[in-house]
This record gives structure tokens, C-alpha cells and sequence, in this order.
């Protein structure tokens, strides 16, 4: 077992639903993410990385057991991580790691939409067998409103049962179509984006002395319903948005007002990435933080007239990824093709543990401290009938329900030119197939 007095602390953020393109730096948005910039300028920022899974639960297990899809039991979000699983957070724990998470794990989905028992009211069921040593596992937003409708049957739910506010959230709730962008009546502090960043902060300064910790944070945010506050709201005007490309089904207003309040979702989560690095400046420890800042999918956001995730397009399965930390290159864009997947043996080598023979997931951590150039060729994600494989640049699809489709995302970014029957990329196609499992060739 390695010395871990001398291993990094590991702060891992990771929201739900916040795509590849949608932070500060990008043509034609308006939004603001200073905090992440930051990281950016004391970091490296990995521009084409992709989910493994764009689903919650099947992206969150493949994370935590370093597997693909395909090796991953959890293929749903009706599915359940066994309780017996080797998560690389009891590997951390049992390395001598102090493992702690926050906000919406998902690690336990089928039980949150079957309505069985999922989080305890405390947020602490199921967090010893997953390999934690402390935290509060709370609901996401829907699954919040459909359990919580006749009492809390989790912490945020109980919070606002004790802050006379629960029925207020569920009444607003109930108003919201998809597309309802209208401010949530809650105030900015039971706001639960704002909850669970509290509640991290907390996490952090009751830890140990002595010893290294972990902390991953799971924004519910920026995934739907778009419930901002008030304050939120007055971030950004709806007509500086970018409109959704191949979208027109619904008036143009009501695509920009989800776009303004997922704007204003990010800015929200940019806000407390700068919060928990001023506490590790006061703390003295952010010198020795590895930070990650990632998402467990995308959002279409109205392109394509689609909404949420799931699909293969780049809204859906592409998702940020920024590193800061000791020994990290700094103000370094790294355009190699990147999985998130790979969080796990990532982890596990800046705490000094080897990755397990039977893990898919590979560290980045030589590429972090500009030792190597070299990663992977080809990314692979999937879910149910369609799987994909990516270059960076160039990406196949083959799907039971759309067929075989090819793209170079460097000149067409929006997918719409199926370049399948074209002769020069016949090669590269190939070369993308063979990474594919056998049942989607």
C-alpha cells in the first residue's frame, strides 16, 4: 500500500448534463465562466472528450468501476451498481484516502424510479458499500418531485420539508412543461445547486487532518427543468442566446429562455468552482488539490428539435473536461480524444495505486504532467441500440434505428453531411470500426 501522507487531495466536479460547448470561450455565447477560465490558465483543458455512456446512470457507473459500456452491468437508468462492486472509491478509501461526495450520485437509479427506498433521509444509504467514507447522496430533480410528493424521501426534500418550502418546490414543479423557463419561487440559498455546493464546502472542513481526501461534487444542475431564481434569471437576456440549429417546431422565445437559464445554471456552478478555490487558498491546500471539472453528459438543448441526452450526436455525448493540480502543465490545450472514462485510473495513479488489470480505464496522468503525447487513438461511447467511435476529429455511428453514419466534425461541427459512401474516408471508417463491438459491425 503506497505512503498517501504525500498523495494529493482529489476535487472531482461533476454536473449533470452540461455540454462540451456550452462554457465561456465559444463564438456567438454570451456566458460567463471566469472560474473555470482560471483553471484553464493553471491547468489543461481537454477539448474532445466524450461520454462513455450520454445516460446518467450507465455514464456515472462507467465512471466509478473504470469500464466501458459494454463491460459496464449497469445499461440503464432503470439499473442498480451492485453493492459488492470495486468502485475506485473504495480503492481510494482503502489506500488511506478520505472519500466523500455530494449532490446526485445515480449510482442507485433503478431504486430512485422504481420509488424504492434510495438516499435515507441523512443522504448516507449506500455510501459505505460504494466506498465513501462520508457524504449526502440527495435526489435529482425529478426524481426529487415524483418521490417526495407525499413526504421527503431524501435530504434536499427534507431540507425544504424544514424549510416549510417543500410543497412550493412540488406546486412549481407541477407548472413546468419541458420548455418552461420561468424563475423557481425558492430563495438562492434552498436553491439545490447551492445546497449541494454548501454542503460540500462543509464536507471538506470536517475532514480529517492528517491524511489526503477526495471529494466529488454532482451538481443537479444544468439539467432540466430549467428552474433558476430570480437572481439567476437576470444573469443573461434570452435574445443574446444562440439559436438551436435544425430546430423550429416550437417559437424561437421558448428555445432562447431555456438557453438563458441553462446559461445561467453554469454561471451558477462557475460561481462555487471559484467558492471551493478560495477555500483551499485559505486552507493552504489548493498547492496540493488535484481539480477536475467534467460532466456525465450533454444536453441537445433544441438542436435537432431534441431535448436532454441519450443520442449520439456531439450535444449529447461530448462534455468539458479541465485539470488543474499539482505537477499539471498549465494554460496547455490538449485536442487528443478523451474519455471520461478515465477518471478512475486517473484517480488511482496521482494517489499512487496502480490500475487494476481488469479496469478499461487508462490514466491521464502522464499527458497532465506533459510526459507523454500520446493517449488514446479512438473514444468510443454508447447506449441500447447505437454506438460510436471517435478520433477527435472524425466520428462513426452505428445505430439499429439511424444506420451508419460518418462525420468530420472539424468541417461539418453539426453533423448534417453523412460522408459513409465516401471513398477517401474509407480507410478511416475502418479503422473506427474495428472499435466497435462485433453486434453493431
Amino acid at each position: 500500500m503506497p505512503n498517501t501522507s504525500k498523495c494529493p487531495n482529489i476535487l472531482f466536479f461533476f454536473p449533470d448534463q452540461l455540454r462540451f460547448d456550452w462554457l465561456s470561450g465559444q463564438p456567438q455565447l454570451p456566458v460567463r465562466t471566469p472560474n473555470l477560465d482560471r483553471l484553464r490558465r493553471t491547468g489543461m483543458d481537454f477539448t474532445h472528450t466524450i461520454a462513455a455512456s450520454p445516460v446518467c446512470a450507465p455514464s456515472r457507473a462507467t465512471v466509478a468501476l473504470g469500464l466501458e459500456y459494454d463491460s459496464c452491468p449497469v445499461k440503464g437508468n432503470g439499473d442498480n451498481l451492485r453493492l459488492d462492486s470495486v468502485t475506485f472509491y473504495r480503492r481510494l478509501r482503502d489506500s488511506g484516502y478520505h472519500v466523500m461526495g455530494c449532490g446526485k450520485f445515480d449510482l442507485n437509479k433503478g431504486a430512485c424510479t422504481s420509488k424504492q427506498p434510495a438516499w435515507g433521509l441523512d443522504g448516507k444509504r449506500f455510501l459505505k458499500e460504494w466506498g465513501f467514507s462520508n457524504g449526502i447522496n440527495n435526489e435529482g430533480k425529478l426524481d426529487g418531485k415524483n418521490s417526495g410528493q407525499v413526504k421527503p424521501q431524501g435530504p434536499y426534500m427534507q431540507f425544504l420539508e424544514d424549510r416549510g418550502l417543500r410543497l412550493v418546490h412540488l406546486d412549481d414543479f407541477s407548472k413546468r412543461k419541458h420548455t418552461a423557463a420561468f424563475p423557481t419561487p425558492l430563495p438562492d440559498d434552498a436553491y439545490c445547486d447551492n445546497w449541494i455546493a454548501q454542503n460540500g464546502l462543509d464536507l471538506i472542513d470536517a475532514a480529517p487532518d492528517g491524511g489526503p481526501w477526495f471529494l466529488q461534487v454532482n451538481f443537479n444542475g444544468p439539467h432540466s427543468p430549467w428552474d433558476v431564481t430570480q437572481s439567476m434569471v437576470d444573469l443573461y437576456d434570452a435574445d443574446d442566446m444562440p439559436a438551436p440549429y435544425g430546430a423550429g417546431k416550437l417559437p424561437s422565445e421558448e428555445y432562447l429562455g431555456v438557453r438563458r437559464n441553462y446559461s445561467a445554471m453554469v454561471e451558477n456552478i462557475d460561481r462555487w468552482v471559484g467558492e471551493y478555490v478560495d477555500l483551499l487558498e485559505k486552507r493552504g491546500e489548493l498547492g496540493n488539490t488535484l481539480i477536475v471539472f467534467s460532466s456525465d453528459h450533454g444536453e441537445m438543448l433544441g438542436d435537432r428539435d431534441e431535448w436532454g441526452k441519450g443520442k449520439p450526436w456531439h450535444p449529447s455525448v461530448g462534455v468539458p473536461l479541465i485539470v488543474a493540480g499539482p505537477g499539471v502543465q498549465q494554460n496547455v490545450a490538449c485536442d487528443l480524444p478523451t474519455t471520461i472514462l478515465d477518471f478512475a485510473a486517473t484517480f488511482l495513479d496521482f494517489a499512487g495505486l496502480d490500475t487494476p488489470a481488469d479496469m478499461d480505464s487508462r490514466s491521464l496522468k502522464a499527458i497532465l504532467e506533459g510526459r507523454s503525447d500520446r493517449h488514446r487513438d479512438i473514444v468510443i461511447s454508447g447506449l441500447n441500440d447505437w454506438r460510436l467511435a471517435y478520433d477527435g476529429r472524425y466520428k462513426l455511428i452505428h445505430s439499429k434505428t439511424l444506420g451508419i453514419l460518418f462525420f468530420d466534425l472539424e468541417r461539418d461541427p453539426q453533423e448534417t453531411s453523412n460522408l459513409r459512401d465516401d471513398s477517401a474516408h474509407a480507410g478511416r471508417i475502418c479503422d473506427l470500426g474495428a472499435c466497435l463491438p462485433d453486434a453493431f459491425l
